[in-house]
């Protein structure tokens, strides 16, 4: 395949993230469906990128990282679907682009957190606690990520 067919999985997905961020903004809800569909958008960027010869590290260490989240849903931290959509975030950037993601992450919770504590955005209060939509911080930093050139093929070039 070529690089071109990889550059538009990745504006479909940019896109598609666009959208489930929106769409967390409205409901405070990252479906099912959402979380499939990038599982699948990741799959067919690793075949026509030629990642998919690193498919298992990336698979593996998103294995791991919902484990992790795993503990995060279970204290109350996090909602379900942001565990998922978190994990395949984690499948996207894998173990090479996992640091410049989270700290992508980082930034924009902090300065989404920011804008509600001005509020400049709502955010809901459930049994006392601010709760936050976390989808349009994951998926900026993974568009981050993309912009970074971290998802290029193995010894091949970046979209840009």
């Amino acid at each position: 395949m070529t690089a071109a067919t990889a550059c538009a999985v990745l504006l479909i997905t940019t896109a598609w993230l666009v959208y489930g961020a929106v769409k967390d903004l409205r409901n405070y809800s990252v479906s099912n469906l959402f979380v499939l569909v990038l599982a699948g958008l990741f799959l067919l960027h690793a075949v026509v990128s030629g990642r998919w010869v690193t498919l298992h590290e990336n698979i593996a260490f998103a294995l791991l990282m919902f484990g992790l989240l795993l503990v995060c849903y279970w204290r109350g931290w996090m909602g379900g679907g942001d565990v998922k959509f978190l994990a395949v975030a984690f499948l996207w950037v894998g173990v090479r682009c996992a640091l410049p993601f989270s700290l992508f992450l980082l930034v924009f919770a902090l300065l989404h957190t920011a804008v509600i504590k001005l509020k400049w955005l709502e955010g809901r209060w459930v049994d006392g606690r601010l709760k936050i939509a976390f989808a349009p911080s994951v998926s900026a930093a993974l568009i981050g990520s993309f912009a970074l050139g971290c998802l290029a093929s193995p010894g091949g070039r970046f979209c840009i």
